[in-house]
């Protein structure tokens, strides 16, 4: 309202409400066509995704995880390569797909995080062995352990 006024500044009242000028006057523009609905959160969700992986790849990377529900991401991609299909997406995007339908549970996520060193309060608190087989020797057979 206070920009709509006349004489208003508009660059002065977008420094001291924090606004760049140009998203201001988007917004002024947007506000004279629409009214108050100018002011409803807007998807920034582009209009076309030229790189988005096809339906068909889609659904048929979708076909063989429901045959082969164990199999990840490196393996579907590498079976649907081996079985002749072009322009296969990568590992991660096919992992990716499998998430957004719901394939992969937020609780297989986490059985499958990387392996994580363990470390204990003080030194000594864990002791292993490795038995290393046995040698000949000339008091006879020695088992060393590591």
């Amino acid at each position: 309202q206070l920009a709509l006024q006349e004489g208003a500044n508009r660059r002065e009242l977008c420094r001291r409400f924090g606004i760049g000028a140009k998203a201001a006057y988007a917004l002024l523009a947007r506000y004279a066509q629409e009214g108050d609905g100018a002011f409803k959160p807007r998807s920034r969700r582009p209009h076309v995704s030229p790189l988005r992986t096809p339906a068909a790849m889609e659904e048929t990377l979708l076909e063989l995880r429901r045959a082969h529900p164990a199999w990840g991401g490196r393996k579907l991609a590498r079976r649907l390569a081996e079985l002749g299909h072009r322009d296969v997406p990568s590992a991660a995007t096919v992992t990716a797909i499998l998430h957004r339908h719901g394939l992969i549970t937020p609780a297989a996520s986490a059985a499958a995080q990387h392996w994580q060193r363990f470390e204990h309060p003080e030194p000594n608190a864990l002791w292993q062995i490795d038995f290393k087989g046995y040698f000949e020797t000339a008091a006879g057979k020695c088992h060393p352990l590591t």
